[in-house]
């Protein structure tokens, strides 16, 4: 009778560990699985980072007790782990797909903006190609002088207000001082101002082209470009004018006179004799990028040009 007591014990105990060595088998084998997951994710998370990892949120509990099992074994401690590996699997995954959502929407926004300003270029592109091939170019020496038109608005301070110095042309140009300030492209835009002014246009022109050409990211550039496109309208050269003014909004959109050079190439337009609808793209663009910028005088003038031609 002792004996058979002592084979059921024997068979009740071994019973027993058999089972708990399966289930830490099982648990064992889930933390593997898991940290090699979670190991994997980091690595994508974090590529080439030594020694960036993402701590566990949850920690295993001094006092966790699981059912059949005392407290304190390899099952408590592996069952913890596998708890804060789970939880932080999760948590990342869920920052995966965020950000990849996020990513997706930012790329989205990008192509649309994108692909609405390439059609505004192009537009006003197209207007500058059929302008240099369906019109004639007047070399920057050689102007054409006609008879006098009504004058355009001047939306801007660079109004003519003195009138051309009497005697031969060397004379006249030597009658406009030369400032002398220091910043070469502000004393070359005065200059080729002055110039302007005198309406000696093609050696304003010289001065102005050079500055803009020298001085790209000087302030005044965007001032000598404009006044440049001027200095060609004001000499009825309206097919060099609006080169000049579209080269000054597309090169340097942000410059305090590219507003004015899309006012002016509306003109230029207008004395080419190109259809309605050019025009009022050109005045649509300017409202559309500037409209929050342009005087009270500009705003007018833009007005009355969209009424003459009609724009929608």
């Amino acid at each position: 009778m002792r004996i058979l007591i002592s084979a059921a014990l024997m068979t009740s105990a071994f019973g027993l560990t058999g089972t708990a060595l399966a289930q830490d088998a099982a648990i064992t084998g889930r933390v593997d699985r898991l940290e090699r997951e979670m190991r994997a994710v980091q690595r994508k998370v974090f590529p080439g980072g030594a020694g960036q990892t993402v701590e566990p949120q949850i920690v295993p509990e001094s006092n966790v007790t699981l059912p059949g099992t005392p407290s304190g074994s390899a099952l408590v401690d592996l069952s913890a782990r596998v708890t804060a590996l789970e939880s932080q699997s999760a948590s990342l995954t869920g920052q995966i797909e965020q950000g990849q959502y996020r990513l997706r929407q930012l790329e989205e926004a990008f192509a649309a903006y994108k692909r609405s300003t390439d059609a505004r270029i192009k537009a006003l592109e197209d207007t500058a190609s059929s302008i240099a091939e369906r019109d004639p170019i007047v070399p920057a020496g050689d102007v054409v002088i006609a008879p006098p038109a009504k004058p355009a608005a001047k939306p801007v301070a660079e109004t003519p207000v003195s009138p051309a110095v009497a005697g031969t042309r060397a004379q006249q140009v030597a009658a406009i001082a030369k400032p002398e300030s220091g910043d070469p492209a502000e004393d070359g835009y005065t200059y080729g101002f002055r110039l302007w002014q005198a309406k000696l246009y093609p050696e304003a022109r010289r001065e102005l082209e050079a500055v803009a050409t020298k001085y790209p990211k000087h302030r005044r550039a965007s001032y000598a470009q404009n006044l440049l496109g001027r200095a060609y309208l004001d000499a009825n050269a309206p097919s060099l004018a609006a080169v000049a003014f579209y080269q000054n909004y597309k090169n340097n959109p942000n410059g305090e006179r590219a507003p004015d050079s899309l006012y002016y190439l509306a003109q230029a337009l207008v004395k080419l004799k190109k259809p309605a609808a050019e025009v009022c793209k050109v005045y649509g663009e300017l409202t559309q990028l500037y409209g929050d910028k342009l005087s009270a005088e500009m705003t007018a003038g833009v007005a009355k040009g969209r009424a003459e031609q009609k724009c929608k």
